[in-house]
């Protein structure tokens, strides 16, 4: 009895999920930081390396062993380290911007560097919370969708049983930092039209950067 209420109580312990993209974008995001960090003097290169590192090997170790609860947890906490170094990246740029504590190259190339993070970090952030996220999504336990994609509009044959993979929310997350908008791609709860609002409002900021030192505004 006790054996069979554990298995139980694991329902999707045989579900793999694809997560090798996902793991790819989060080191580049960190090795992208690192650099940014060291070109704006912010905090030291190692930080983000040092703190992902201590998230991203459980994390890996609890996928393998199929714990998705603490996947979950441990993919949430990294989008928040990742989200927080982004947001520092910008704020150590705008005083670079307006102190001219950095040459222009390093400001160009910085900026340049936070714009492309910009766009890893919120495609984890849609992966992560897109239809209560990628378990969900592959189990049968979906939460509504959080984004309507067009493959789940139109009965095309060999689409019937197309679900989002990290890639098409990377696509999304691109669409959003160069067109400011979804493009192809409906949002249809709140929480993700105030992500796509933030990733849109730091995508200009990145972009109102390099206007201005490039015309020696700032």
């Amino acid at each position: 009895m006790p054996e069979q209420q554990t298995r139980s109580s694991e329902p999707h312990h045989g579900i793999r999920i694809p997560r090798s993209a996902y793991f790819a974008v989060v080191v580049i995001i960190g090795l992208l930081l690192s650099l940014i960090f060291e070109k704006l003097n912010a905090v030291p290169s190692w930080t983000v390396i040092l703190i992902l590192s201590t998230l991203l090997v459980p994390m890996a170790v609890s996928v393998m062993r199929g714990h998705h609860g603490w996947t979950r947890m441990l993919g949430l906490g990294m989008t928040g380290v990742i989200t927080l170094g982004l947001v520092i990246s910008l704020v150590f740029l705008l005083y670079a911007l307006f102190n001219h504590t950095t040459t222009a190259a390093d400001l160009f190339g910085s900026a340049a560097l936070l714009w492309i993070c910009n766009i890893g970090v919120f495609a984890v952030w849609y992966w992560e919370i897109d239809r209560g996220g990628p378990l969900k999504r592959h189990s049968e336990k979906s939460d509504r969708p959080d984004f309507l994609f067009p493959q789940m509009t139109f009965e095309i044959t060999g689409w019937a049983a197309w679900i989002p993979m990290f890639p098409d929310y990377l696509y999304l997350a691109f669409n959003t930092n160069t067109a400011f908008s979804p493009t192809d791609t409906m949002v249809l709860s709140s929480r993700a039209k105030l992500l796509m609002m933030v990733q849109s409002c730091i995508s200009l900021v990145i972009v109102a950067v390099l206007a201005a030192r490039a015309i020696n505004i700032a």
